[in-house]
């Protein structure tokens, strides 16, 4: 059977059963449209590492600043040479990416000076740059968590007169609003500063070596830079810390009783060495339990700081190894050996002076921008967007005060835009004393939505869409998503074989190590809890906040990700054999299974 060429059109694909109408959720220019056609009949692939599940209609607002930012610094920033931005479209509420080249050759030539000149000062600047860069997302989060979202009064304080204050509760709620959109915005301009041109330099080191060594492997140059110690690991040192002082104060039976986080709590209150613990626990809430459980670019799940079960089951897990006298740490100084001997290994294999420079030079610049690759995630998905995500429920809040919506959580069934029009009907009603139309219009839009957004969760989305390009240029396209010319010719096969008489499935090789074991499929956080000592992790993407299972489990096996993605390098940083984008394992491989992980070649072959 010949393989396919290309993927199904984007408008090809018809709306599950019940998510009819989903378009209305999302802002126009989000949809496919047939009136630009002719331009969207191109590749475009489903970006289930950031966006996993349907996006609620306000969470959209992380995927629209996300791609915008990561653009305009392609390429209007530092220009670099092969690539523009990722295009961006919703279908069926999945995010679908599609990622620019620099079609005429030409210019590719004349953007290298200006990218040498511009990326070259980062480069040579980076630590202070850097440093800088942390003063300024920590003053972003600093800002956002003093902002105050006005409660509409009955009437205004007689201090507004007396003062000569000159505006209203209601205009400084509107303002509130656009502040709370401005920070979102402009925290992820920052993400950004930097982003590209990690890639970017851990992509030149790639290319360097596989052109010196054609049979290297993309793990044996990723694990060159690694054994890093970096901020976002750090939430995951403060549980191990406090299981240790749970059980120097003799705590241990009431985080090993399996009662709820609830429960825990109260029981530990009822002593003074629970009120030590807890006082533990206070002093570093704030900023390392800013943790999301999920990707942190959804509303839902909740962080550490908001629910404590996460936290609180590994600080178990924890207890029960100390117990049992087993390791807890990260193997940090074997990884760093190991990348050591890797580093004099191929530097003696080198044969000339210049490879040799040339090597030094590029290895020590990809050890230089790749902390940031990762600590921006922790300032950034997880610090600043916890307090937005609460910020915007107060919000909620006042919307359910003024008979709105029924739940402060229905805020996030509106798109900013519509948000911005029923807030100012709400001031508006408010200030004039009349009746606002909005709690009859949206009661009944909400709960569309949310059985929509239901039916969505239920739906598998197709992997990519239309005719793929001979070459991928794109850094984060390669490096991030490991989205390249093998990846989807592996896709285009599982299309044409049909995924359901698969047995053996073809990912990155992320992380060293093969083992065999029983699967547990993850979908959620919710479902950590059911991991069993020794399982291996089938999931759609892990996150940072999971690293405190990782004591638990054989290996991870994930849909999406490449050699650069948060999963692969917390895998390798761990020591957890693992397989990432496979593009299927979820679809394929059951609870119970066997199945043989080779995070060497980058197979898991279901047994």
């Amino acid at each position: 059977m010949a393989t396919q060429k290309s993927f199904p059109s984007p408008f090809e694909i018809k709306t599950p059963p019940g998510a009819e109408g989903w378009e209305e959720m999302y802002p126009y220019y989000l949809l496919f449209s047939d009136d630009r056609r002719e331009v969207e009949e191109k590749f475009w692939f489903c970006d289930t590492m950031h966006w996993t599940f349907p996006l609620y209609p306000f969470d959209a607002i992380t995927a629209e600043n996300a791609l915008a930012a990561l653009g305009q610094y392609n390429s209007r920033v530092y220009m670099v040479p092969p690539a523009l931005g990722i295009d961006l479209r919703v279908l069926n509420g999945y995010v679908y990416i599609s990622p620019l080249p620099v079609a005429n050759s030409e210019e590719v030539q004349e953007r290298i000076k200006d990218f040498s000149e511009r990326a070259g000062f980062y480069y040579q600047n980076w630590d202070e740059l850097y440093a800088k860069w942390k003063e300024k997302v920590t003053a972003e989060i600093e800002n956002l968590k003093k902002m105050e979202i006005p409660h509409l009064p009955e009437k205004e304080d007689l201090e507004t007169v007396k003062n000569g204050v000159g505006i209203s509760t209601g205009f400084r709620l509107l303002e509130a609003y656009n502040r709370l959109l401005e920070s979102m915005a402009r925290i992820w301009q920052y993400h950004f500063e930097f982003l590209n041109l990690g890639y970017v330099a851990h992509l030149d080191f790639t290319t360097f070596m596989k052109n010196a060594f054609p049979d290297i492997q993309d793990q044996t140059i990723a694990q060159m830079v690694a054994g890093i110690d970096i901020i976002l690991f750090q939430p995951d040192k403060e549980l191990k810390k406090l299981s240790k002082l749970a059980i120097e104060l003799n705590l241990q039976k009431i985080f090993l009783s399996r009662q709820k986080t609830g429960e825990i709590i109260e029981e530990l209150n009822g002593s003074e060495n629970g009120k030590r613990w807890l006082d533990a626990l206070e002093a570093i809430k704030d900023p390392w339990f800013y943790f999301n459980s999920g990707t942190g670019f959804y509303h839902t799940p909740r962080s550490w700081i908001d629910d404590l079960s996460v936290p609180f089951s590994a600080i178990g897990g924890y207890i029960k190894k100390l117990e049992q006298a087993e390791e807890i740490e990260r193997p940090q100084e074997e990884i760093k050996k190991k990348a050591k001997r890797l580093e004099n290994g191929y530097y003696s294999l080198l044969k000339q002076d210049v490879d040799k420079e040339a090597f030094t030079a590029k290895l020590a610049l990809a050890k230089k921008v790749y902390p940031y690759v990762e600590e921006h995630n922790f300032y950034v998905e997880h610090w600043h967007h916890t307090i937005f995500w609460n910020k915007m429920r107060e919000i909620g809040k006042i919307f359910v005060e003024n008979q709105f919506f029924g739940d402060e959580e229905d805020v996030f069934y509106l798109n900013r835009y519509e948000i911005s029009q029923t807030l100012y009907e709400l001031y508006s009603c408010w200030a004039i004393g009349s009746i606002p139309r909005g709690p009859k219009y949206w009661s009944e839009r909400i709960e569309k939505r949310k059985k929509i957004i239901k039916a969505l969760q239920n739906y598998q989305p197709v992997p990519a869409l239309g005719t793929p390009p001979d070459v991928i240029t794109e850094p984060f396209t390669i490096m991030l998503w490991g989205i390249v010319s093998e990846k989807i010719q592996g896709w285009l096969e599982d299309q044409t074989a049909g995924q359901e008489t698969g047995r053996l499935l073809k990912g990155h090789a992320a992380s060293p190590g093969i083992v065999e074991g029983k699967a547990r499929l993850i979908l959620s956080v919710e479902e950590l809890d059911e991991l069993k000592d020794g399982e291996i992790m089938v999931c759609p993407i892990t996150t940072p906040s999971w690293t405190p299972i990782f004591s638990k489990i054989a290996a991870i096996v994930s849909n999406a990700g490449g050699m650069m993605s948060h999963a692969a390098i917390v895998c390798r940083e761990y020591g957890i054999p693992s397989v990432v984008g496979t593009g299927f394992a979820t679809h394929l491989i059951k609870t119970g299974q066997q199945i043989r992980v080779d995070g060497n070649k980058g197979v898991v072959e279901i047994l």
